[in-house]
């Protein structure tokens, strides 16, 4: 099948080839007119070519003079204007490069043999794609060749006007603002990924460093895009909520009296907490206002613990034993192995049987290495053996394989395998064809599955009293340069087999009159990617070159798959250790399990991106919520506060049930909780009433409130802007205000709901043992739990945008808040007052800020509401919600 899907995907080949050849063709033609440019006259063409491009024509248009203007800048600047003996001009792109120019440009991988040159075919697609305007991303392993290439290919598209940045490990945010904002940007896979997420982890648009991610080259495709697929970037943070604040929540909830500090419906397992609750939570705790927007995990807080305390029992709901809180399956009264309570519900009831709370890293931003590359509008790449992934590439990425010819004729010669009975035996004849290639002055390079084994040959060459290098991938400079000599005369080097990829192996002087270089292989990896890229060390360029693997029936993948059988035939035919197999049904035998591991592989790689896609859809919801509160763009918060009334509405008074059966007071209750209601909902005639009608009753009062909220925080607004207290730049205005509001709650709602997916991931395989497809009930729950994360955030939002006040702030807090909120690009600022924040607190973890301070009549939950409705105020403003709650007191006529 395997065989059958290659020839599938390599049909037509040669009929590409011969299409990018014409191509070729006719960029060589024009290479007369540009070559008679001035250095001033070749710097002008990109400003022709981006004036032509606003013009209407397209990269199409362009592609071909582009191409060629940038041979003539390579060999200009990179080849200082030298010819070779046969008239060749150095550092011009050969035709085969520019055939692997032309592939990359079409969004195709290019895979092209070792020294073939692909770091220079791709200056051309780079160039081409960099006119646009929208920037290029050139992607590389490390970041030694990250910085060497910006450099080196540098020179030609500064040559040609084009800026570029490189992005390195440990860079400043100011710095890498600048390397994004150039043309071209070079950096690894890991650097781009991690600058994506913490991109939409910003809280203001001064913190964001990449633009649209809008053409990619990713060099040496294979390791990014495959080897590194199974391992995905992750951005950690401690729990939003620590410890110390669950504990003090749950010694404030025995103090709490039912009936008068919160309300309960046993039956529908809901509970609020009512306004003389929150105010003696508030003083309990030392806070200022619960509903500040500095305080949005505090409201989570409080209802969890109250939940916790009212609604689960011990040895009901749940059960606590060795330390650990457990869940019991209300159905078959099972303990629920590895699951847990959502919403920081698990750890109120932990901190409530004062238990040690689990503290696990919480995840803040996530994607794998395919869905991030995934989101670039063209992707492009380059190595030296991509083949044997061909169907993988085009099921994940949806880039085809072109093989590119080499310039000259490959002329290496591979020969067979050695196999021997054990390790010792296949070691002992590994050094002795060292010791003989190495005696004669043949540059031998050494493969190694492990450094393991690296360090044994060492010793073993050691012994012999033969120098060489021993590299293991952990310094990029200095094994740059050591694989750059391993093809000098006599030069021995023990490497990994993954090590020293990007760098040439150029064969010193007289090492072709001795065979070229020698590959030797240790072991064959379990992907035939890996061995044919170790063998393309060798045989660069026309090079004369020659490779040989050494394997035993102790490998690993000999023993796995069949070894022990194999073995048992060669010891009855009574071969010595010391002998050599050479055999075709062995060789057959490795090349068939190789398959089945790459096969195996896939498979996983592919069942993980199964799995994140249910997660990225999710994911590009949220995102574009983000950046379009970050760039200003229009949310439709007025939607939220519809959505969220509704919700209520027809919870409580559902079109299903008679009206008569509604039910008033948990109605009215809750739309005091989710804002401060102004309807006498149980004084309705209620037997002419329909839910439509009362959800359109309710959402007019909800927008009536707001408005009134608005009126009155920018008249406030203007007073302390009178008094130097506030800024007159738009930050302290309500549109900003619900922007900072909605920004946290998003933030806030969708770390949780990480945190809730990865639980869910976790034992989600545990499914197939009833007979269901894990991944279908992932995706299923992975929905309604979206969809609950997305209800919460509507309900999350209204609560905190008719409570969040500046009306009753101190200069003190008002000067916070100008800070909290200025940006000045520093995507550290949220991060260190937060600490700043935490590290204020008490001893015992209560968070120390100045009383609430209250204007006009104390009112008590029992004293008739001054609104005049004639109900005790608990039962009407001053249930959760209801003016009081804003912090601002109920005025007494």
């Amino acid at each position: 099948m395997a065989n059958l899907l290659t020839k599938i995907l390599r049909f037509g080949e040669g009929r590409k080839l011969k299409a990018l050849q014409q191509n070729v063709e006719a960029v060589k033609a024009l290479e007369p007119e540009v070559e008679t440019l001035s250095d001033e006259a070749l710097r002008a063409k990109t400003d022709e070519f981006r004036e032509r491009l606003a013009g209407g024509e397209t990269l199409e248009d362009i592609k071909n003079e582009a191409f060629a203007v940038v041979r003539e800048a390579a060999h200009r600047t990179l080849g200082e204007g030298r010819i070779l003996e046969d008239g060749t001009k150095f550092f011009r792109p050969f035709d085969v490069q520019v055939m692997g120019g032309l592939a990359l440009h079409e969004g195709k991988i290019a895979e092209m043999k070792t020294g073939e040159g692909k770091t220079l075919a791709a200056t051309m697609p780079v160039y081409l794609n960099a006119l646009s305007g929208k920037g290029v991303h050139v992607v590389t392993v490390n970041d030694y060749l990250a910085r060497r290439d910006a450099e080196w290919m540098g020179r030609v598209y500064e040559s040609l006007g084009l800026a570029v940045g490189v992005i390195q490990d440990g860079m400043s945010f100011e710095e890498r603002k600048v390397a994004y904002a150039a043309d071209i940007t070079y950096g690894t896979n890991a650097q781009f990924g991690f600058d994506y997420l913490r991109d939409n982890i910003a809280t203001s648009v001064e913190q964001l460093v990449q633009r649209e991610l809008n053409y990619a080259i990713v060099d040496e495709v294979d390791s990014i895009l495959v080897d590194e697929a199974r391992t995905p970037l992750i951005i950690s943070g401690m729990p939003e909520s620590a410890a110390d604040t669950y504990y003090a929540f749950a010694r404030v909830m025995p103090r709490l009296v039912a009936g008068e500090d919160y309300e309960v419906d046993e039956k529908k397992k809901q509970v609020a907490p009512t306004e003389a609750g929150v105010e003696k939570v508030e003083k309990a705790l030392g806070i200022e206002n619960l509903y500040d927007s500095v305080n949005t995990n505090l409201v989570n807080h409080l209802n969890q613990a109250l939940r916790a305390h009212t609604l689960y029992h011990k040895d009901n709901e749940y059960i606590v034993r060795d330390g650990q809180v457990y869940i019991v399956d209300e159905f078959t009264g099972r303990v629920l192995e590895g699951r847990r309570y959502s919403e920081g519900l698990h750890q109120a009831i932990e901190a409530k049987e004062g238990v040690q709370i689990r503290e696990e890293n919480q995840t803040v931003a996530t994607i794998t290495i395919q869905n991030f590359f995934r989101q670039y509008s063209k992707l492009a790449g380059m190595t030296g053996t991509a083949a044997t992934e061909a169907d993988e590439f085009m099921h994940t990425y949806e880039m085809e394989v072109v093989s590119i010819p080499t310039h000259r004729p490959m002329i290496r010669l591979d020969k067979d395998d050695l196999v021997y009975k054990n390790k010792r035996a296949k070691y002992n004849a590994v050094v002795e064809d060292i010791a003989e290639r190495h005696e004669k002055g043949q540059p031998v390079l050494v493969g190694t599955v492990s450094v393991e084994v690296s360090e044994l040959l060492s010793v073993l060459l050691k012994r012999r009293g033969i120098k060489h290098n021993v590299l293991n991938a952990k310094q990029h400079e200095r094994e740059a340069e050591i694989i750059a000599e391993a093809g000098e005369r006599g030069a021995v080097t023990i490497a990994t087999n993954m090590a020293g990829r990007g760098t040439d192996i150029k064969l010193g002087e007289g090492v072709a009159e001795v065979g070229g270089l020698y590959v030797l292989g240790t072991e064959r990896h379990e992907s035939r990617r890996i061995d044919n890229q170790l063998r393309g060390r060798s045989g660069r360029q026309g090079d004369p070159g020659e490779s040989r693997f050494y394997l035993s029936f102790e490998d690993d993948l000999l023993r796995l798959f069949g070894g022990e059988r194999m073995q048992n035939i060669v010891n009855r035919l009574g071969i010595e250790d010391e002998d050599a197999i050479e055999a075709g049904m062995i060789s057959n035998s490795v090349r068939r399990s190789q398959e089945q591991v790459e096969s195996r592989n896939f498979q996983m790689r592919k069942r993980i991106l199964e799995y994140d896609d249910v997660l990225n859809k999710q994911r590009e919801v949220i995102y574009a919520i983000r950046r379009d509160i970050l760039m200003g763009e229009k949310v439709d918060t007025a939607g939220y506060v519809e959505e969220a009334v509704r919700e209520v509405v027809e919870r409580n008074a559902p079109a299903s049930v008679y009206p008569e059966d509604w039910d008033l007071e948990t109605l009215q209750a809750e739309l005091n909780a989710l804002y401060p209601c102004g309807l006498d909902i149980e004084g309705f005639e209620i037997e002419e009433m329909t839910t439509e009608r009362l959800v359109e009753l309710a959402i007019r009062d909800a927008k009536e409130r707001l408005e009134e909220r608005k009126a009155e925080w920018e008249e406030r607004t203007a007073e302390l802007q009178k008094r130097g207290l506030a800024r007159s730049d738009g930050a302290n205005s309500f549109e900003e205000a619900e922007r900072r509001t909605l920004l946290s709650v998003v933030d806030s709602r969708w770390r949780e709901h990480l945190f809730e997916m990865d639980y869910l991931r976790e034992g989600i395989g545990w499914r197939g043992l009833s007979q269901r497809d894990p991944l279908v009930e992932y995706k299923r729950e992975g929905y309604e739990m979206f969809v609950e994360m997305e209800r919460g955030l509507r309900e999350d939002y209204v609560t905190y945008i008719y409570r969040i006040e500046n009306l009753k702030l101190s200069e003190q807090d008002v000067e916070r808040l100008n800070l909290s909120y200025s940006g000045g690009g520093d995507p550290d600022g949220d991060q260190r007052q937060r600490q700043a924040a935490e590290a204020s607190q008490s001893t015992e973890g209560r968070p120390q800020l100045k009383p609430r301070q209250r204007t006009g009549v104390k009112v008590g939950p029992n004293d008739p509401c001054p609104c005049g409705s004639g109900k005790k105020f608990k039962k009407c403003h001053g249930s959760m919600g209801g003016p009081a709650a804003g912090g601002r007191g109920v005025q007494a006529g």
